[in-house]
């Protein structure tokens, strides 16, 4: 057979997947699963009774649901179907149990923002999947907004991102955990900004200051205002403001973004295509950046498609735990700072939730991993 009749590559199987979690959450991954062309639902758990069976009752079209396992014991579930995988939608409080335990077990992981409740409970989980040699995936899931790339090749045309602002201001009315929260914008919202100022910029953030307050109208029982600012070591600064109780004029939920370099800057109201604008006189008009293809993979589709694409050979994805702890260091440098008033060294902050993270292991008795790390940064540096 010659090159010009050879018969195309097959596509790689589809990866068979529990879904852990059978709340709102877990209802959209089950959906994003069942619309994927690169894994199949098999299972889904709940430690709940009865919400597994309910949650595919409600999702899966009717001809599917007798080939799915559920269940209360999701590693029973997981045995049951078959599956390659799981993804873990539990509650943040659980996400450490939850994975540990599957990685253990011998499943890679897709796991829900964010990684773990604690710094420490992210670093024991980098820990675990160095121990099992499994895949540890969080699907932060606004970074993979094709936009949010087009403004980075934009910025890299102008001379790099140099300063990166965000401004975001919703007014939305929860009700529930969020209301109750202490620092609810941070935390549960600011998080995103976060992690996609990390897809804009070079280098690792280095420290972080913050302020945080509560507007006298606020429904929340937390601060839901605050600035909060990132130096990166590359010498880029990031400032984030924003607020959960500004009624009019409300931005994207992806915030209003302007990153500036040596040469222009480039504009993103975080819905639509990025604008550039260069410094150079002739350059008096905007230019609009590129549209997403249409077959541009967006939030959890991505991050799907990227977790079962690894599995099958491909790129260890920008989200692995490693490089997420990173994200989930951010958020609680800013808790801390907002706190105390105090400019919050992210490797002192790494550095304590490497001890502790060793405790947890050794209480544990599973991993050992995290005792070859020289510093709370440098075992970072692994995946």
């Amino acid at each position: 057979m010659s090159m010009t009749d050879a018969a195309p590559a097959a596509a790689p199987a589809l990866v068979p997947v529990v879904v852990i979690g059978a709340g709102g959450m877990g209802r959209a991954w089950i959906g994003t699963v069942l619309r994927s062309d690169a894994a199949r639902l098999v299972g889904v758990a709940d430690v709940l009774e009865g919400a597994a069976e309910r949650a595919v009752a409600e999702v899966v079209p009717e001809e599917q649901r007798a080939a799915i396992v559920t269940g209360t014991d999701a590693l029973d579930v997981a045995r049951r179907s078959g599956a390659e995988a799981v993804i873990d939608v539990t509650i943040p409080a659980a996400h450490h149990a939850v994975t540990a335990d599957a990685l253990h077990a011998g499943y890679p992981v897709l796991g829900e923002k964010p990684c773990a409740a604690t710094l420490a409970e992210a670093v024991s989980l980098a820990g675990h999947a160095e121990a099992t040699g499994k895949l540890f995936m969080v699907s932060q899931s606004r970074r993979n907004n094709p936009h949010l790339h087009e403004a980075r090749r934009l910025a890299d045309e102008l001379g790099g991102a140099g300063i990166v602002d965000t401004r975001f201001y919703k007014a939305p009315r929860f009700g529930g955990f969020r209301d109750e929260m202490e620092h609810p914008l941070i935390v549960d919202m600011a998080i995103h900004a976060f992690d996609a100022g990390r897809v804009l910029i070079d280098g690792n953030p280095l420290d972080v200051t913050a302020t945080s307050y509560n507007p006298s109208w606020s429904w929340y029982a937390g601060d839901t205002a605050a600035t909060v600012t990132i130096t990166y070591d590359s010498g880029v600064v990031h400032t984030f403001a924003g607020s959960w109780a500004a009624p009019g004029a409300e931005t994207s939920w992806n915030g209003d973004w302007r990153i500036s370099g040596e040469h222009g800057s480039v504009l993103w109201d975080g819905e639509t295509a990025p604008t550039s604008h260069a410094a150079a006189a002739e350059a008096t008009e905007a230019r609009l950046g590129r549209a997403p293809d249409p077959d541009a993979r967006w939030e959890l589709a991505d991050s799907l498609e990227r977790f079962c694409a690894a599995l099958r050979g491909g790129p260890v994805p920008d989200s692995e735990v490693h490089a997420n702890v990173w994200t989930q260091a951010i958020v609680e440098a800013a808790v801390r700072a907002a706190d105390t008033g105090v400019r919050v060294q992210l490797a002192d902050l790494l550095e304590e939730a490497l001890a502790a993270a060793r405790i947890l292991d050794s209480a544990d008795g599973r991993s050992s991993a995290l005792h070859s790390w020289n510093t709370g940064t440098s075992g970072l540096s692994i995946g």
